[in-house]
């Protein structure tokens, strides 16, 4: 699928996105990537350009298809002066559920004890908890959501990561977008990657982090510095750097036996010698790099996606 905006703008360039019944994937991509766009095309507030696509076998935006899609695109939007309860209620008579629905989503998302309450006293995190909420009220089949922890306090994402795993273990089908790497990690069976509207990665989490194409080995070795010449002349050795009383070592991954047995050939004790795994975030700085650099972004990171 592909969304062109007057102007000129390409927000989704031929994108091709599968998701599988009954996983938790994962829908990454810096800011501007299209993740947005594309979310709101697959529940039909916006129209693509050009391309063909299905949500559970119908078109975007049908009743037969929304009556079992529940979705949280940007931020949730209610009635600022009625009761969080009262929002869920009107949003369930809207979409046909009873209202014991309601109180069943707001229990899902920990939010009975402040129910009564209206919806303009709510916290950032709490108006997320009630968007997810309504998101949940027709027990969909499928659920799209775009940023559903932020704001929330590290005890509000942990419980919101846990109702997306039972989620997931019930058999539904989630959508998730999020700039938290780790939850992302933690949470989802695949990950897709997009940037500047267009797919780059597409796999499991230890198969992105793999994509890297090189290994960090950990290395004790005594004498450390003849151990770190020896390392630094074997074929395949892109880097040996000393580290707290150990070498790091950049090299290919199917080198670790080889390089073990070059340092006991020639002397040296090996005391220890193991694999340092890459981060999803290496990965996707890595994956999003040939874009950040015309950009001409920086590539930081604190605590998860620029």
């Amino acid at each position: 699928m592909t969304k062109r905006y007057p102007g000129g703008v390409t927000a989704v360039d031929g994108l091709d996105l599968r998701v599988r019944e009954g996983e938790v994937l994962g829908f990454l991509g810096p800011n501007g990537a299209g993740k947005t766009t594309t979310m709101r095309m697959l529940v039909g507030l916006v129209r693509p350009t050009s391309g063909r696509i299905r949500v559970l076998g119908r078109p975007p935006g049908t009743p037969e298809q929304l009556a079992r899609v529940g979705a949280l695109i940007e931020s949730p939007a209610f009635y600022p002066h009625l009761s969080g309860r009262d929002n869920l209620r009107l949003a369930a008579r809207y979409a046909g559920a009873p209202d014991a629905a309601a109180e069943r989503a707001l229990a899902e998302v920990g939010l009975t004890e402040r129910a009564a309450s209206a919806f303009r006293t709510y916290s950032l995190g709490m108006k997320q908890r009630l968007g997810v909420a309504a998101a949940l009220l027709k027990e969909p089949s499928l659920l799209i959501l775009d940023e559903p922890t932020n704001g929330l306090d590290p005890a509000g994402v942990t419980d919101v990561r846990e109702l997306l795993r039972t989620l997931g273990r019930q058999g539904r089908t989630v959508l998730l977008s999020s700039h938290v790497l780790g939850e992302v990690e933690q949470i989802c069976d695949r990950i897709v990657v997009i940037d500047r509207g267009r797919l780059v990665a597409d796999g499991t989490p230890d198969e992105l982090r793999g994509s890297l194409g090189q290994a960090v080995l950990l290395i004790d070795a005594e004498p450390l510095d003849q151990a770190a010449e020896c390392l630094r002349g074997h074929d395949g050795v892109r880097s040996v750097e000393p580290v707290d009383g150990r070498l790091r070592v950049t090299t290919d991954p199917a080198l670790a036996a080889a390089l073990n047995r070059r340092l006991v050939e020639s002397g040296i004790d090996v005391r220890e010698l193991r694999p340092v795994r890459h981060s999803l975030e290496e990965a996707f700085l890595d994956l999003t790099a040939p874009a950040r650099r015309e950009r001409q972004e920086p590539a930081t990171t604190t605590g998860g996606l620029r």
